[in-house]
């Protein structure tokens, strides 16, 4: 009695505005892009219950938890179409019994299921989603946020190297099922890591008078993502870099050392049946300048396949946080 219309209606149930959550909001909390949240709206139907009007969407607790639920069946390999019916049957406030069990909406493969990332950060298992869903856009905004936000080393070594890690082991259960997965968010990894860009202040580029730091697989060695991953350090920190990429011949690499002078020459090999050791010895011992001030080159070993015995006088940093360092106290002298 003495209500407005206003007032009836929100105790008739009605969702203020005001309590939900914007698309990008909850397109950061899913993991995905503002695009797909839209996308799956008109498709689907799984979009907010309540709208200001007919552009702005405001997502509800119920709304979300539906949205969820659609990204963890997508996750799984559920269609999308499937996924949205089961997400807004579950949503539903029918009896338990008329719902359809979950199970019907699981694919029968036994690789099915989140990507095995434990107690990762939650960066990982937004770009796990994203990746599964083979959603592009998503993979590609998540990637340039992370390293704008943290840094290459934390965005390498905290999110893409665990979730890597997750679809390469995915990718051994499955058989080639999640062959497309891992190479989407490679190539994508690899594009966030050349976009990296250096410090604001030009002070670091006195450093180029001790020469660049080339950057090389070796021989028959084809995976440098973790190099690219090095490159992308150095440029964050302002040091001249010389990326020659993998498997650069022999006789490539040593013209490119006696070229440049470089300050250092990073060799990566991913396996033992790459590591070139002899190559190595030969790259440490090259050296240029006039008669009487020759200079060589500080050598690191970088990457597993250079497990085991030392080699004298060369460096062998654990992993992307260490060579920088060491790289960082080599140029400053």
């Amino acid at each position: 009695m003495g209500e407005s219309r206003s007032d009836q209606e929100r105790g008739a149930g009605a969702v203020s505005v005001d309590a939900g959550v914007t698309t990008g909001a909850l397109a950061r909390r899913l993991g995905v892009s503002p695009t797909t949240l839209r996308s799956w709206d008109r498709r689907y139907g799984v979009g907010p219950a309540v709208r200001s009007d007919g552009r702005h969407r405001r997502w509800a607790p119920q709304d979300v938890a539906m949205l969820e639920e659609m990204c963890r069946l997508t996750s799984a390999g559920v269609p999308p179409a499937e996924a949205a019916r089961a997400a807004k049957e579950g949503a539903d406030p029918a009896p338990a019994e008329a719902k359809p069990p979950t199970d019907a909406y699981r694919p029968r493969s036994k690789a099915a299921g989140p990507l095995p990332l434990g107690d990762a950060r939650q960066e990982c298992k937004g770009l796990a989603r994203a990746a599964v869903r083979l959603d592009a856009p998503s993979v590609d905004d998540q990637l340039t946020s992370l390293v704008e936000r943290h840094g290459v080393v934390v965005g390498w070594e905290e999110v893409m190297v665990p979730t890597l890690h997750a679809v390469g082991r995915k990718w051994e259960s499955a058989g080639d099922r999640y062959v497309e997965v891992e190479h989407l968010l490679s190539w994508h990894i690899s594009r966030a890591l050349h976009r990296a860009s250096g410090p604001s202040d030009p002070s670091g580029q006195d450093r180029a008078a001790a020469g660049p730091v080339v950057l090389a697989c070796v021989p028959g060695e084809q995976h440098c993502l973790p190099l690219e991953a090095l490159h992308a350090g150095l440029v964050e920190q302002g040091l001249p870099t010389r990326m020659f990429g993998p498997a650069v011949p022999p006789e490539a690499l040593t013209a490119a050392v006696r070229r440049l002078g470089p300050l250092a020459v990073v060799l990566w090999s991913q396996t033992r049946s790459t590591a070139d050791r002899p190559l190595a010895r030969h790259i440490a011992a090259t050296s240029w300048g006039v008669k009487g001030a020759r200079r060589n080159p500080v050598v690191l070993l970088g990457g597993p396949g250079w497990a085991g015995r030392p080699e004298q006088g060369m460096l062998r940093p654990p992993g992307l946080r260490d060579a920088l360092t060491t790289l960082a106290s080599l140029a400053a002298g």
